[in-house]
């Protein structure tokens, strides 16, 4: 067991180094844009092109790297990363960041292909949950120490964007001297919408719901912390809080609907969204924002895992890999109309809005959850299958829990 842990170690090292130097940028991009009198409207444009080029990645980079191979990929995708980190601090022109933006969702997502196809070489039957788990607690702790780096552009505007690039360009020190066999590529085939509607409604509309949420949270949550009026270094720990809460809550709430009709958990896991969400949109007081922000984190990172824990009830095992890439596309598209929607609302109603439409948009899928309950009947116990916390990045993510 601890022989396959050193196996990926470098993986894991590649991972949390990266996540610090690309998770914080959302937000600091938000922050600059809101700082440069740019309205919601533009912020919100901003983190939907990084959707955008995620999603178009993830149908197009497992061609390039099967062509030149995993090392050479993730250094070239990373390369690139680095150096649009640089340009933001060159050009300070929200065109320009926009379409950088874009790039960097296309390389982000070769690199979850590449790092997430070879953990998924590297992992056996004993120990794939725990291959996938030290993955995910590398993943999201890298991007909430990473948020601390906002702080360093109180008397240095440039130093974020630079201590980013020196981050991104660390990360492929590890992969490039890793001693792991490169995978052959494997081929995902997409489930079409129609067929995972079939499937499981609930587990599509919890993906796409989520998708708006959290691309919402992830566009918009530092402007609205700064427009109710924290600091910049409280800005990061906001953030931070919410992505650790995050983490923190998604394993209970998973073995909570591995005992109950997990219909009746998502529904439940909605609603408390839906009032942690109302709270955020009342409470101005610091403590009562990170604490509400710490639990809606734990709820809303939730969504997705048991979204797709709830298709996979659904669905044969053969299935349940591509149907896991096509529940990564719901999502992407929905995390790119989030921004847009949640711009609209603080448009309209100022910061407040933004935590208002998400909250309504999470009493919205409870309500359809309460008509699923109503029309179908709940999955046998003994065809329910086992809760596995699961990051939302690519369909090759799909590949750790399912095969095997």
């Amino acid at each position: 067991m601890m022989a396959s842990f050193n196996n990926v170690r470098t993986l894991l090292v590649a991972i949390f180094v990266l996540m610090a130097g690309s998770g914080f940028l959302s937000t600091l991009i938000a922050i600059r844009l809101e700082q440069g009198g740019q309205g919601s409207l533009v912020i919100g444009l901003a983190a939907t092109a990084y959707f955008g080029g995620l999603t178009l990645g993830a149908m197009r980079v497992s061609r390039l790297i099967a062509r030149v191979g995993h090392i050479r990929a993730f250094a070239a995708f990373v390369s690139f990363y680095s150096a649009s980190s640089l340009t933001y601090a060159i050009i300070d022109l929200p065109a320009v960041w926009v379409a950088l933006r874009f790039a960097d969702g296309f390389v982000m997502s070769g690199v979850f292909v590449c790092l997430e196809s070879w953990l998924n070489r590297v992992a056996r039957p004993e120990n794939r949950s725990g291959i996938l788990a030290a993955y995910m607690i590398s993943l999201y702790a890298g991007q909430a120490v990473g948020q601390f780096l906002l702080n360093l552009g109180d008397n240095y505007p440039a130093l974020p964007f630079m201590a980013s690039a020196v981050l991104l360009s660390l990360s492929v020190l590890p992969v490039a001297l890793t001693k792991i066999e490169q995978p052959i590529m494997e081929t995902v085939e997409r489930f079409s919408l129609k067929r995972l509607y079939e499937a499981s409604p609930l587990g599509i509309v919890g993906t796409a719901s989520t998708g708006m949420i959290l691309g919402a949270f992830y566009a918009l949550g530092a402007v609205y912390v700064q427009r109710v009026g924290l600091p910049l270094s409280q800005i990061a720990l906001f953030t931070s809080c919410v992505i650790t809460g995050g983490v923190a809550l998604q394993y209970p709430l998973g073995r909570l609907s591995d005992r109950f009709d997990r219909r009746r958990v998502i529904i439940g896991v909605m609603l408390m969204t839906a009032v942690l969400s109302a709270g955020l949109a009342m409470m101005q007081q610091p403590a009562a924002i990170f604490i509400l922000g710490a639990l809606f984190g734990g709820v809303s990172f939730a969504l997705y895992p048991l979204s797709l824990a709830h298709s996979n009830d659904h669905l044969e095992e053969d299935e349940r890999v591509g149907a896991s890439s096509g529940l990564v596309m719901v999502y992407s598209v929905g995390a790119m109309g989030g921004p847009m929607v949640g711009s609209a609302a603080m448009g309209i109603f100022g910061p407040v809005g933004l935590f208002a439409v998400i909250a309504a948009i999470s009493l919205a899928s409870a309500m359809f959850g309460f008509w699923r309950m109503a029309v179908s009947k709940p999955v046998p116990d003994v065809d329910q299958q086992d809760f596995q916390a699961l990051p939302r990045t690519m369909p090759t993510a799909g590949l750790l829990e399912d095969e095997g």
